[in-house]
């Protein structure tokens, strides 16, 4: 082959070279596009466990005959019992101050279903040697200030949407817990949460007076 004139031929090994870097290149393109998601992907991880509202105590993962109890866990469990604190009396408003059968029957699975969880929340709290509170929150003791004070023709909307809110937001740390824990009795009590939850998340929209549009934005 004839070269033009101001070029010289390059030899087979520069040629060697010059594909060896082309593949490492490639390699480590790959390598990044790879890495990018798993980054991405932890930072999601941890912005769900914020979404959620888990608390960290600050005692750290300990070890218990039923396995690991973390932060996370032991928050779960005091959260049940939270939601039990106002929800029943919520319930039993609902039950006595309900205009329509849909909102009366919500309040019962309310009482129902939170009755249950409470005691499995106590037994839990017993095996695990986790403190738990005895009243609401600020917050949910506002709530059933709120429910108390409604007339009787706004008791039944305020109720389906408070309630309603409060079981979706539980809903996604129940979610998260039974993905997560090691531990049996958390596990357990996370299975029964999850079933009760979504049964109540079920009647309060059966009521028909759940405002979707507005559900998520406080």
């Amino acid at each position: 082959m004839r070269l033009m004139p101001g070029t010289r031929e390059k030899s087979p090994a520069f040629g060697r070279a010059l594909a060896t870097g082309l593949v490492v290149c490639a390699l480590l393109a790959t390598l990044a596009t790879l890495l990018v998601p798993v980054q991405l992907f932890g930072e999601s991880a941890s912005a769900a466990t914020n979404t959620v509202g888990y608390e960290d105590d600050g005692g750290g993962t300990v070890s218990t005959r039923y396995g690991p109890l973390s932060a996370m866990d032991r928050d779960f469990v005091r959260k049940v019992r939270l939601a039990g604190l106002w929800e029943m009396p919520a319930g039993r408003q609902a039950q006595a101050r309900g205009r329509t059968a849909a909102v009366r029957a919500a309040g019962d699975h309310l009482v129902a279903g939170h009755t249950e969880l409470d005691l499995r929340s106590r037994q839990a709290a017993q095996q695990l040697g986790i403190a738990l509170p005895n009243r609401p929150t600020a917050e949910q003791q506002g709530w059933l200030g709120q429910l108390g004070a409604a007339s009787d023709d706004d008791f039944g909307p305020l109720f389906a949407q408070l309630l309603r809110r409060s079981h979706g937001k539980v809903f996604a740390l129940v979610a998260l817990v039974r993905d997560q824990t090691r531990n049996s009795v958390v596990r357990a009590l996370a299975d029964r949460a999850n079933a009760v939850v979504l049964d109540h998340m079920t009647v309060l929209e059966q009521t028909g007076q759940v405002d979707f549009g507005t559900l998520h934005s406080n």
